[in-house]
């Protein structure tokens, strides 16, 4: 079976980070835009991954431009503006396809046949909640907000 911790993702400072480094964690996976509509649950991510810190908890930002042409800026200028405007401290990755032939495998995995959940993302911050064995628990649409994760959250940190 197939998990998040088969994957690699470049950070956006340009390293390549194995994703088997945050086996035993519960991940929130989410594909991001500075200037979308949603771009205020920036401040949401960065409360869940302040108010679960410690707890064996991660939000993984991956910026996205490919939902209209919303994230046009470098890695280094997301990293500025999420970091001057949201006070972002939780991992960013290098910009990314979601969808089509030019999504990396880990996103390829995220949504289709052998997902959970195997649809294309449709739209910025579509959220997926990934237990300690890797696995995706639940995919949140765009317009669920980070504060309604919550108890989502807490009950896979019990198990």
């Amino acid at each position: 079976m197939t998990t998040l911790y088969d994957f690699s993702a470049h950070r956006a400072d340009g390293a390549l980070e194995a994703l088997s480094a945050y086996e035993g964690q519960v991940i929130l996976l989410v594909n991001t835009a500075s200037e979308c509509g949603y771009t205020r649950q920036y401040a949401g991510l960065q409360e869940l991954q302040d108010y679960f810190a410690g707890q064996g908890f991660h939000v993984l930002g991956f910026p996205c431009n490919q939902f209209g042409g919303q994230e046009p800026g470098s890695e280094e200028e997301i990293v500025a503006f999420c970091q001057g405007r949201f006070g972002v401290s939780f991992t960013l990755f290098a910009k990314v396809e979601v969808n089509g032939d030019g999504a990396p495998p880990l996103w390829r995995w995220l949504t289709q046949a052998e997902s959970t959940h195997p649809h294309p993302v449709k739209w910025n911050f579509t959220k997926f909640l990934i237990d300690g064995r890797g696995r995706v628990v639940k995919r949140y649409e765009p317009a669920v907000e980070p504060h309604e994760l919550v108890e989502d959250i807490k009950a896979l940190l019990a198990r």
